[in-house]
């Protein structure tokens, strides 16, 4: 079976400009080089030429001939180095959602569920086909929920966010109460449980919600994290005194917008907003600054 699926082949040869046999802006001698310094991959090998010797047609066999995490970090790393050509030139994207369609077909490749359609009773297996449509019924839900009256609004956000982490693959929990508390949720991400705490308001999240959130995950195992979503989102002076080095990290209606805009996978923005979180400490960093858009 090939790694990669003739339609997802389309949009490679798209971002990586192999339309007429080139690779983005590798000469012969450039992109041998690139692979062999980045990926310690001989990419001249006869092996990758039995459909002809361009790049563009040595690429292709490549990918469909070596295992699948070295396609992984082919993409990525390919990636890497057509933005830094492209930021530098200071061109705009040519490919729309080109990121997150990328990461879309790395989850494939890992494994890893795509946005697909999720069962009320079950979690879906991974490496679900992706599903557009389900993306435009998600953002138009997000949407719809504005129109609601606040007490049942602030049920249905809880069952949307539920519907979105079960898309992703992501173990979602509903609600449930504890002795003296109530939890808006669970769901298991890169082998840890995050509680989630869910507001719809209709003003920014200020410290008090937050140092309330953080003293329900400190009462859990030390290995709990928690992921605060709030809608309208949080006040600055909040944020930062709520300070840093929290076990928590926080999304707002809008980056879940943005996501599902972009089809950026689940997995990939809260693996961002982690990492920006032990980098930086703050919790708090929008998807549009974590995935930028040229």
């Amino acid at each position: 079976m090939s790694n990669i699926r003739s339609i997802d082949m389309m949009f490679l040869d798209g971002i990586f400009e192999m339309g007429s046999g080139y690779v983005l802006n590798f000469n012969d001698r450039t992109f041998t080089s690139f692979f062999a310094d980045e990926l310690n991959i001989d990419i001249d090998a006869p092996i990758y030429a039995i459909n002809g010797s361009s790049k563009a047609k040595r690429l292709r066999c490549f990918l469909q001939t070596v295992d699948k995490p070295t396609v992984v970090r082919t993409l990525s790393a390919l990636w890497e180095y057509r933005e830094a050509i492209r930021q530098h030139a200071g061109t705009s994207e040519s490919v729309p959602n080109a990121h997150g369609r990328l990461l879309t077909l790395i989850n494939a490749l890992e494994g890893k569920s795509n946005a697909a359609p999720a069962s009320a009773t079950a979690t879906p297996p991974p490496a679900q086909a992706f599903d557009r449509q389900l993306l435009a019924q998600l953002k138009g839900e997000l949407l719809g929920l504005s129109q609601l009256a606040p007490q049942a609004r602030g049920y249905a956000f809880e069952k949307f966010l539920t519907r979105l982490f079960n898309a992703y693959g992501l173990s979602a929990r509903e609600p449930f109460r504890l002795k003296g508390e109530q939890i808006d949720g669970s769901f298991q991400f890169a082998s840890e449980t995050y509680l989630l705490e869910a507001k719809w308001e209709g003003q920014l999240t200020g410290v008090a919600d937050l140092h309330t959130f953080h003293g329900k995950i400190e009462q859990k195992a030390a290995w709990t994290r928690g992921l605060f979503v709030s809608n309208c989102g949080f006040t600055d002076d909040g944020l930062a005194a709520f300070g840093r080095g929290k076990r928590v990290i926080c999304m707002d209606g809008l980056d879940i917008y943005d996501m599902l805009d972009r089809e950026v996978p689940l997995n990939h923005v809260l693996e961002r907003k982690v990492r920006s979180a032990a980098e930086t400490g703050s919790p708090f960093v929008r998807v549009r600054d974590l995935f930028q858009k040229n």
